[in-house]
């Protein structure tokens, strides 16, 4: 079953743009989210001189090595898209990639790589100028939701409030997809991070996750969790960047403008995917009657809602919003010199207007989501 991608849209936009020069298109995501499906699903439809290359390989590893670099003109003669997954494999990628876009201007590069900070360290000074980057997540639910009724709908949100959008997951039963996903937060998904030469502890990153995943919608403070795991705070900083670069966890910070009583030292992290923060926690059990569904709800509605912005390259500014004296909201997007305001609850019950705040920032607008009104936001 193949579901379509909504970034794929965008990334066609970009392919032979330009004659003169093509800048290479960069897609970055977490591993098992779909790359390899979605440049292949784009190579089937340009098979007029397309190739594939599998960067896993050894063969192609030397074969796009900067030494051979000379043969790269002959090597792609005729060429009209060529697609490496899994680039950052190739040893000095960055400068192959560069000559390739500066020296075969009628070639389209296609580059995936599942590990931002090894893949983007080699070449974003090299392809200055001279790509577009994507970043492809697990199935959104705006993905998943093609073709549905209310009803299905409704039962999909609830899965994946549970098991998440990774395609492997998504697409099987549920004592597989508990299964699959144990499988994946036991290394494979931070394999990029433990091959990484500077880190010394792994053990810590799995401790420092799980405490991550019972703090999802709640203030975290570097300090307690360093002390918590009795390691410095710069290694609590380090390792929440490689995380974050993995595609694993993302930050919110406080939003602090004119008020002194607005807090703003301190962060929220959410997960990419809950279907890991899950398996974190060892919880895969249905929503009702669990205790942390109000957090679930919260990172489910804020990670979808960024997934869909970021495909449809609608940026903006994204914050949280808290007083010294409790008054707060879950999620605030700025943009064009406005503020919307955003707070999530689970059930039926009321919330109360952020008055304080609406007062303050007299271009702002509050909206309550719900399981009566998320689906515009979701979109």
């Amino acid at each position: 079953m193949i579901i379509e991608r909504k970034i794929k849209i965008e990334i066609k936009k970009k392919l032979f743009e330009s004659e003169i020069k093509k800048p290479a298109i960069i897609i970055y995501g977490p591993r098992q989210s779909g790359k390899t499906t979605l440049v292949k699903e784009i190579f089937k439809e340009y098979p007029d001189k397309s190739v594939f290359y599998d960067c896993d390989l050894i063969e192609t590893r030397e074969l796009f090595s900067y030494e051979r670099s000379n043969n790269l003109k002959s090597l792609l003669q005729g060429v009209k898209l060529l697609i490496l997954d899994e680039a950052q494999k190739i040893k000095d990628i960055g400068i192959v990639l560069k000559i390739i876009v500066d020296t075969i201007p009628e070639t389209q590069i296609i580059a995936t790589g599942s590990s931002s900070f090894d893949l983007s360290n080699s070449i974003n000074e090299p392809l200055t100028g001279r790509k577009y980057e994507f970043h492809l997540m697990p199935f959104s639910f705006e993905e998943m939701i093609e073709k549905k009724n209310v009803v299905e709908k409704k039962a999909l949100m609830n899965r994946m409030l549970r098991y998440g959008g990774y395609p492997a997951i998504a697409l099987s039963g549920e004592l597989d997809a508990q299964q699959k996903l144990k499988e994946l937060t036991g290394s494979y998904l931070f394999k990029d991070i433990f091959m990484f030469q500077e880190l010394r502890k792994p053990e810590i990153l799995t401790q420092l996750l799980q405490l991550l995943a019972y703090q999802i919608g709640n203030e975290v403070s570097f300090q307690e969790l360093a002390k918590s795991l009795s390691v410095d705070q710069t290694v609590i900083q380090k390792y929440l960047f490689l995380l974050e670069e993995s595609f694993i966890v993302f930050r919110l910070g406080a939003f602090r403008r004119n008020l002194r009583s607005e807090v703003v030292k301190t962060r929220k992290i959410y997960f990419w995917d809950l279907g890991i923060r899950n398996s974190l926690v060892g919880n895969f059990r249905i929503l009702e009657g669990r205790e942390d569904v109000g957090f679930l709800w919260e990172n489910f509605c804020i990670s979808e809602r960024m997934k869909v912005t970021g495909y449809k390259n609608n940026y903006s500014n994204k914050y949280f919003w808290r007083t010294y004296d409790q008054k707060e909201i879950d999620y605030i997007e700025e943009k064009d010199g406005k503020l919307y305001a955003y707070e999530f609850k689970w059930g039926n019950e009321k919330a109360k207007e952020p008055k304080l705040f609406l007062e303050t920032y007299s271009n702002s607008t509050y909206k309550l989501i719900n399981q009566d009104t998320y689906l515009d936001f979701l979109r």
